[in-house]
């Protein structure tokens, strides 16, 4: 069996010991995909593996084993690739039998060709997805998985490629080539001097490409995001996973080069149509950019995750994973109590909005019937103060307690310039990112204190449209040119601004301070500094965990809230409606989970009648004042 301290350095080395016992078969993938599961389970393994995310990648080593935290921005076509064939000795006329799998280029021996026309070949599927980090994942995200990453890289200042080699789609759109040359790697023994085939496309090509303006070049959905995009080859399970995912990859690291779309033309025969054997030249650079700048990961082990914060297990099914969540409920109250407190002194003093904030960051769309989407809570905060930058300040607070976020300027410049919607450029043949291509779960905070006087052009206008149905459907119409794609997102969308939103939301909170600091900016500061780090880590702990609590009403409390409501239809009709009794359902339901609790109490539906009708009674006072605010 692989030796042990080789499937971290030398994964395919692993691989190939394992298709060597049990191949050619298909029980050997098996066994590969069997083994590197189990050998990430051991010891925490996984955190040795290193990360794309916080390793720059000239520190590691080319074919190795590298994991990738990830959001899936586009998927590519399906490839063809031999995931096996046999190669002929150019003296002895021996065959050997190779595989394919998890790399780019066809591997052999120095005296030996690939014979194309093999009975033994066999030719697979995979499928290519262009990742790119997470957008908008705040700092101390990168810095919690930072820190616990337990690898130890220095520079691969020293690597060389050594072999001849043939990329699997060069071959297939060559059939007249019987046989390939290729030459060896460390697995065979032979001589000659060995040289590459092909040539990488300079990266000026790919920046200069005509479509992609360079800001653009690695297509993020968030303007001035940093971070490697790669391209990740999935092999199994390829249609569980979709767009906007949210992955952590295992695989090897392949930085091979691959034939540019000029060279494929070259290499083609001119009696043969261009469109027969290569797409366009556009769509060739985008989708096979060069290695230095997006590097390829060959998957073995693929996780969706289901939340990135790093402070929490990752699946809470297995027994350890209870024990933390069980742990954490003992002191969840009064975390609960710490983070109303914190998050009051932030809203300047109103606890209103403390607890409406903490109700807002724990929703999440846990169904959806027919178009409806259940649990969604977007929150209008009205009143901040467009002088003190006040927004600018919540977000700061926010970014130190979410996953991920993102703070949206709605100026008319913004709306007017920026794309919101990803469009498929069919040119290059792939998606356009847009600034509401979101992983699940993230803030999105839009500023509309910012809002100046201005027209809005066409762009401007679908802009706004498309935040409207994010907020109301929780879903983005992807433009496709000829038709429009709906992608169900779910996203938490806080909107700050000085009277109602023009933007709809599921609850409108008005602000109302009890303290004006003389300097906001040094007030927030002051704030965070107070906030001890072990006590910020169990604020996000908590958003985190009860969010992905279970919740059900039992029948008696069912039919208990039913007489409740239509008592007070009786007492005064108008005092409530059914928008208004969906709206207290919600806010009992995110109290009960932020108590801990997955059913509802008599309580809590009290707490929550409560709480709607000191958020009424302020709104309606704002109206009194100022006349125009609902």
């Amino acid at each position: 069996m692989p030796c042990s301290r080789d499937w971290l350095l030398n994964p395919l080395g692993v691989v190939q010991e394992l298709f060597a016992h049990n191949g050619p078969n298909l029980e050997w993938e098996k066994k590969v995909t069997e083994y590197f599961r189990e050998k990430l389970k051991e010891n925490n393994a996984s955190k040795w593996v290193p990360s794309l995310n916080e390793v720059p990648l000239h520190y590691l080593k080319p074919n190795s084993l590298v994991r990738f935290r990830c959001m899936v921005q586009d998927m590519f076509d399906p490839e063809l690739y031999m995931g096996v064939y046999e190669t002929v000795d150019a003296s002895s006329k021996s065959r050997v039998l190779h595989f394919g799998k998890y790399r780019d280029m066809a591997e052999c021996g120095p005296r030996q060709e690939v014979d194309v026309n093999s009975a033994q070949t066999v030719t697979l599927e995979r499928q290519t997805f262009y990742c790119v980090p997470v957008p908008g994942e705040s700092p101390w995200v990168k810095e919690a998985y930072a820190s616990s990453n337990q690898t130890h890289v220095c520079p691969s200042t020293s690597y060389a490629p050594s072999r001849h080699k043939r990329s699997y789609d060069d071959m297939e759109c060559q059939p007249s080539r019987h046989k390939e040359s290729c030459s060896g790697d460390g697995d065979f023994h032979g001589c000659g001097e060995p040289k590459r085939l092909e040539t990488e496309a300079p990266a000026g090509q790919w920046l200069m490409s005509p479509n992609c303006s360079p800001s653009l070049d690695l297509n993020f959905p968030l303007p001035g995001e940093k971070g490697p995009a790669c391209l990740v080859k999935v092999y199994e399970n390829r249609d569980n996973l979709k767009v906007n995912d949210v992955l952590e990859v295992f695989g090897v690291l392949s930085v091979d080069s691959v034939p540019c779309a000029t060279e494929e033309r070259e290499n083609t025969s001119p009696f043969l149509d261009a469109m027969d054997c290569a797409d366009s030249i556009e769509e060739q650079r985008v989708h096979s950019p060069p290695a230095s700048l997006v590097p390829r990961i060959h998957v073995l082990l693929i996780h969706k995750l289901q939340q990135i914060n790093p402070l929490i297990p990752s699946s809470l099914q297995e027994e350890e994973k209870k024990l933390f969540v069980s742990g954490f409920m003992l002191e969840l109250s009064s975390v609960r109590a710490e983070l109303l407190g914190f998050l009051t002194h932030a809203f300047l003093g109103d606890s209103l909005a403390a607890e409406y904030l903490i109700l807002h960051l724990i929703s999440t769309v846990y169904a959806r019937r027919d178009v409806l989407p259940l649990g969604k809570f977007s929150l209008n905060l009205s009143g901040c103060p467009r002088s003190s930058h006040f927004p600018h300040h919540l977000y700061r607070i926010l970014q130190q307690l979410v996953p991920s976020s993102y703070n949206l300027q709605m100026t008319i410049q913004n709306m007017n310039t920026l794309r919101f919607v990803p469009r498929k450029d069919y040119t290059s043949n792939r998606l356009l990112s847009g600034l509401l291509q979101l992983a699940s779960n993230t803030l999105l905070q839009i500023d509309e204190t910012v809002l100046e006087e201005g027209q809005l052009d066409t762009t401007g206008v679908q802009n706004v449209t498309a935040l409207g149905n994010l907020i109301t459907w929780q879903k983005v119409d992807y433009d496709f040119r000829y038709h429009q794609m709906e992608f169900p997102c779910n996203i938490n969308v806080l909107v700050t601004s000085e009277g109602r939103s023009l933007l709809p939301s599921d609850c409108q909170v008005h602000l109302k301070p009890e303290i004006l600091p003389p300097n906001m900016e040094e007030y927030v500061s002051n704030l965070l500094t107070a906030v001890v780090p072990s006590l910020l880590n169990k604020f996000r702990i908590y958003l985190s965990l009860v969010r992905l609590l279970d919740y059900s009403i039992s029948d008696e409390v069912t039919k208990a809230v039913e007489e409740d409501f239509v008592e007070m239809r009786k007492n005064d009709p108008q005092s409530i409606t059914a928008d208004d009794l969906h709206r207290i359902l919600v806010v009992a339901r995110l109290l009960s989970l932020s108590a801990g609790q997955t059913t509802l109490s008599r309580e809590r539906w009290l707490r929550a009648k409560q709480l709607e009708s000191q958020r009424k009674t302020r709104l309606q006072q704002q109206q009194c004042v100022n006349g125009n605010e609902l």
